[in-house]
């Protein structure tokens, strides 16, 4: 029996639209991150997956390729690269971007639930990636993320755990997540982060990357839960409140404890981990033009007249 989505769709990269590669990475990732049992069919999923991953990589390099001028003052001592990382708060790729004032100030209900719809079906599971990206990392990085990973997890609770609490928000705002009707840049964003997290040659790029989410991340948040507030939204905001604060001192622990104890001992990884941060930062921004063409655009009007 040959399972859904294994036909043979490999086509090179060049030949590929944006918006249909990414399509087809966010169908594969979501595919091969779920659980699942043998079958008969593994073979062709063998050969699916390098398929896919042969796109995965060319996006990847490309992604590395327009990064490179963002790198071109980076400094190699400890000290200084851990203060270049920082200054990409408010000065990277997508930084206060106008969207979140204009969200936490001005957006209709059905703004923000269009919005929310791009973001969740771009969420990667911060968690799940972090516990992905520490395998066989050095021991002072590994147990900060494993100090990161228990607070996505709430401690142990339930109802602390961060993916449930974007899950509930998504639920009470009847919001319905579909790759078919997400703009291909919120896709890309996701799938960037997948690749890092999941591809051993961009393992540093993972930590770069998840840093530079969890230094940029206050700012936006804290925009998105006053314009839920404003909206009514109660309870079901805590994940946006939470981030708005949690994460700036997660950012403090992760260049400590990540950043400078790499940057000391692995100084080969640096470049690595510079690039994981400006590619997140800007797939982000991405995003962000990509939501103020629908949500400012001309049609904008009509679709909330819809």
């Amino acid at each position: 029996m040959t399972r859904p989505g294994l036909a043979s769709t490999f086509r090179p990269f060049d030949a590929l639209e944006p918006a249909t590669l990414h399509r087809r990475l966010a169908e594969w990732n979501h595919r091969r991150l779920n659980p699942a049992l043998p079958h008969d069919d593994w073979e062709r999923e063998l050969r699916a997956d390098a398929e896919m991953r042969l796109l995965e990589g060319a996006a990847i390099e490309r992604a590395r390729e327009a990064a490179q001028p963002w790198l071109a003052d980076m400094p190699t001592e400890p000290a200084d690269f851990v203060a270049w990382f920082e200054a990409l708060q408010g000065r990277g790729p997508g930084e206060n971007d106008p969207l979140f004032p204009w969200l936490a100030e001005t957006a209709t209900l059905e703004d923000m639930r269009w919005f929310l719809l791009q973001e969740v079906a771009g969420e990667a599971g911060f968690d799940d990636l972090v516990a992905m990206a520490q395998v066989k990392m050095p021991i002072r990085p590994k147990l900060e993320l494993a100090r990161n990973y228990w607070d996505e997890m709430g401690r142990g609770r339930e109802g602390g755990m961060h993916g449930p609490m974007l899950d509930r928000l998504a639920q009470a705002l009847d919001l319905r997540p579909a790759i078919e009707r997400t703009v291909w840049p919120s896709l890309a964003l996701g799938n960037t982060l997948v690749a890092f997290s999941t591809t051993r040659r961009y393992a540093y790029h993972a930590l770069g990357a998840l840093g530079a989410v969890e230094l940029t991340a206050p700012w936006r948040a804290a925009h998105v839960a006053e314009g839920l507030k404003r909206l009514g939204i109660g309870a079901e905001r805590k994940y946006f409140a939470l981030h708005a604060t949690l994460d700036v001192e997660h950012s403090k622990a992760w260049n400590e404890e990540i950043l400078r104890p790499l940057a000391a001992e692995r100084p080969d990884c640096l470049r690595a981990l510079a690039e994981g941060a400006v590619m997140r930062l800007q797939a982000g921004a991405k995003c962000f033009e990509a939501y103020r063409a629908t949500l400012w655009g001309p049609d904008a009007a009509l679709r909330r007249a819809s």
